[in-house]
């Protein structure tokens, strides 16, 4: 059985979408910025797709700027803001994704910024009322936090933090990347000036996003030499990307109730699983269903000698999972995530992330071997 846990690092692509996306990859090839019959086609396509994305998500379509991926959108975000309104002082955590905490290490290295890191709990959960010191003393700051941590899974009250940087008058950017197309998010109803996208976390493709600017925070183009996304963002727009980006969250927004009883439900199961089958088993971040990610379970198994190799057991028995984010991959120092929290890091931790297409066999078949990988090991803690 080949079973796959990552759907973290991304999801497989639901052939609806594939389905919505093959015309214009073969039949509906025209430039969308040019003036013709066939670019008129691909820019209503596009222009179709920024509608729906906007009803969904409760704002206009002048307010969805496409991106290819979570990445660019988070740096466009950070960097746009900070030079369009000159901003000294950013708000941020040491547990935010690389996209986030590089570029901000980076703004402070060259002297552009100040990063001020607010407080966190074991869990990951951030510290509201440093958070409230921290804007209280540092006028005009950017605040940059997570929604659902992608190792974690600890959700960041939104609305709260929207309502402290109002308060503030802080600009609030939140890194959503693992969060849409999971949850339901009125963006009218959320104090947030920019969220951050990327299709391939809810079966849409890969290389492909979007960048929400709230209406009254306008930010200086991010990439220059052409006219695209309202001169936002010059480059020819992918097509088929956003149009299946578009298709991918409309089925989220449509199916989601059933999905998140599935998917909690398989998540809960394997917890339970583990706690009753592996002695010393433990969990990074918030496992509840109000304060944690449905789809993420952090596992922090019992110290065992072949803790390194883990996850290459897994993957032999056919079982793809991570210790981390897959954009950290070929890195060698552990999680930035799990240290940023204080884990114990000489005790091996696995991230598996569930998707709709996630069955409880599954489940069954990995939890039995991860019993199998950790029997002897029990069995000699317990002798001793």
């Amino acid at each position: 059985m080949k079973v796959y846990l990552d759907n973290a690092a991304t999801t497989k692509l639901d052939e609806n979408v594939l389905k919505a996306m093959m015309p214009l990859m073969l039949e509906d090839f025209g430039n969308p910025s040019s003036i013709h019959a066939f670019g008129r086609k691909t820019r209503a396509a596009i222009e179709t797709a920024r509608k729906t994305v906007a009803k969904l998500l409760n704002v206009t379509p002048a307010e969805i700027f496409f991106t290819s991926g979570g990445t660019e959108a988070d740096n466009m975000a950070i960097n746009q803001s900070i030079a369009t309104y000159d901003i000294k002082h950013v708000i941020s955590s040491i547990i935010e994704h690389h996209a986030v905490e590089h570029t901000l290490k980076m703004l402070e290295k060259v002297g552009k910024v100040k990063v001020s890191w607010v407080k966190l709990d074991k869990k990951g959960n951030v510290d509201l009322a440093d958070l409230e010191e921290l804007l209280k003393n540092n006028s005009r700051s950017l605040v940059s936090l997570m929604h659902a941590n992608n190792e974690l899974g600890t959700l960041l009250p939104l609305k709260e933090v929207g309502e402290l940087c109002e308060k503030y008058n802080a600009i609030f950017h939140s890194d959503t990347v693992q969060t849409m197309g999971h949850y339901k998010m009125d963006l009218r109803d959320i104090k947030v000036h920019f969220v951050t996208c990327a299709a391939h976390k809810f079966h849409g493709p890969k290389g492909v996003g979007f960048l929400y600017i709230n209406h009254l925070h306008k930010i200086s183009p991010f990439i220059h030499g052409g006219a695209q996304e309202r001169n936002m963002r010059g480059g020819t727009e992918n097509v088929y990307g956003i149009v299946g980006l578009a298709k991918a969250l409309e089925i989220c927004f449509d199916e989601m109730e059933e999905h998140q009883k599935h998917i909690r439900g398989l998540k809960n199961y394997m917890r339970e699983q583990l706690e009753k089958n592996i002695p010393g088993m433990a969990f990074n971040g918030e496992i509840s269903d109000e304060k944690s990610l449905y789809t993420v379970l952090n596992c922090c198994f019992p110290k065992h000698a072949d803790a390194e190799m883990l996850l290459f057991n897994l993957d032999i028995l056919g079982i793809a999972a991570s210790g981390g984010s897959a954009c950290s991959s070929g890195s060698n120092q552990g999680s930035h995530v799990l240290r940023g929290i204080g884990s114990d890091m000489e005790r091996p931790s696995v991230r598996f992330s569930f998707s709709k297409y996630t069955t409880k066999e599954e489940i069954d078949f990995t939890v039995k071997h991860l019993i199998e990988l950790f029997k002897v090991e029990t069995k000699e803690a317990i002798k001793n």
